[in-house]
């Protein structure tokens, strides 16, 4: 169990170095921001770093789909909160089958336990 907690809790660095790494770049404004570009470098390099120890515990593809797909949704709420960009309903069910795709492997699949 705390191996898996262990697993989970480098996984949700990956998603949160990800989400603002991903963040700084949008303030980048295409790397003519010296901070925000500086920001996002080191937000990718301690996002990858914490996914290859993540990947010592977990199937590769099931550690992705969780980082891709809360990554995706983490990005979206920084999107409307921060930038104040709008999404349309459509967007809002995708990112709710997301949500559902991460709980269906986190709840039923025994491919995340070891």
């Amino acid at each position: 169990m705390r191996g898996l907690l262990m697993t989970y809790g480098l996984l949700l660095i990956t998603i949160l170095a990800e989400t603002f790494a991903t963040s700084c770049l949008n303030a980048s404004k295409q790397f003519t921001r010296l901070v925000p570009t500086l920001c996002a470098i080191a937000g990718y390099v301690v996002s990858f770093y914490a996914l290859s120890h993540v990947l010592k515990t977990m199937p590769v593809g099931i550690a992705y789909a969780i980082w891709c797909a809360l990554g995706i949704i983490f990005v979206s709420a920084v999107g409307v909160f921060y930038f104040k960009q709008h999404l349309d309903l459509p967007a809002y069910i995708g990112l709710g089958l997301m949500i559902a795709g991460v709980l269906v492997i986190n709840l039923f699949s025994d491919s995340v336990r070891h």
